[in-house]
């Protein structure tokens, strides 16, 4: 009989140490409160479709490469993507690239076929800097609007780190026009700063590329035309029924959280890290972005 009742009371015990609600995460400095979230503007973002039914969202970066994005919204609201265009390069460890990849589909009435090199810009506009630099700029930070930068005494421009969205181009005096785009998927290779124009980021569905196979052709280009992953459609979000659209939050760069967020970033302190590195590299540390709860 007391074996019974010791036995009930291990189960009751057990029972509600399971019901006990772990004991929330104490709060850190660089925690954003509700209010630091910001909302992406919806013609700032454009979503891919391919025909393996996944998607893919970039949020553009008008600000930084003005006629270049001017283009890519023009190419969306054409739909020049929508057929006879793909996923057609994927080179490891380097980039996944798409668009026509015959280059003979005529552009629609309108596009600049050769923009200015929009590759950076006048100015020092971060409001949030790492405390170093590193070999490709003298100074790296945050845009007020969500951005991460590079720059030097004169200008600035956005680093080519994971997930960054570049035009393709041929040799110079070529800039690219916007309808044959990449996307980093290995080690930032931050040689091409300052060399090809970054237009935006993919901020949803970055895996849909960089676990795409491999393509064995030089640089990545898939041998076999079947290999391509076709694009259904292309969006901006600000044409896109309002039912349908994806919404998206980048965090603010300006408060004391942030400025914590950035320290945690330099020096990470937990139960793994036990050497604090004393800095970041901006890659390794790019400002968050999310989709809207």
């Amino acid at each position: 009989m007391q074996s019974a009742v010791m036995t009930i009371a291990l189960l009751l015990a057990a029972l509600l140490a399971q019901a006990s609600p772990s004991p929330a995460p104490a709060v850190q400095p660089g925690d954003p409160l509700p209010g630091d979230w910001i909302a992406v503007p919806d013609d700032e973002l454009l979503v891919f479709t391919l025909a393996n039914g996944r998607t893919v969202t970039l949020r553009l970066a008008p600000g930084q490469a003005p006629v270049h994005v001017a283009n890519i919204r023009a190419l969306a609201r054409a739909h020049w993507w929508d057929a006879g265009t793909s996923v057609y390069r994927v080179q490891e460890n380097y980039v996944a690239q798409w668009g026509d990849a015959t280059e003979k589909k005529p552009l629609p009435t309108g596009i600049i076929a050769n923009p200015p090199a929009e590759y950076d810009r006048a100015g020092a506009s971060a409001v949030a800097r790492l405390s170093k630099a590193d070999p490709y700029s003298t100074w790296d930070g945050y845009s007020r609007d969500g951005w991460p930068l590079a720059g030097n005494a004169t200008r600035e421009w956005i680093p080519h780190c994971y997930g960054m969205v570049g035009v393709a181009r041929d040799l110079a005096p070529s800039t690219g026009t916007g309808a044959e785009l990449y996307t980093l998927i290995g080690h930032s290779p931050r040689g091409l700063d300052r060399n090809v124009a970054i237009v935006g980021r993919v901020v949803d569905g970055m895996d849909a590329l960089s676990t795409l196979p491999r393509g064995t052709g030089d640089l990545g280009f898939y041998k076999d035309e079947g290999q391509r992953v076709p694009i259904v459609s292309a969006r901006l979000v600000s044409d896109m029924p309002a039912a349908e659209r994806p919404h998206f939050q980048y965090r603010e760069t300006v408060s004391p959280r942030f400025a914590a967020w950035i320290k945690g970033r330099e020096n990470r302190k937990n139960d793994f890290f036990t050497v604090p590195a004393g800095g970041v590299d901006i890659c390794a540390a790019l400002p968050p972005v999310r989709k809207t709860p």
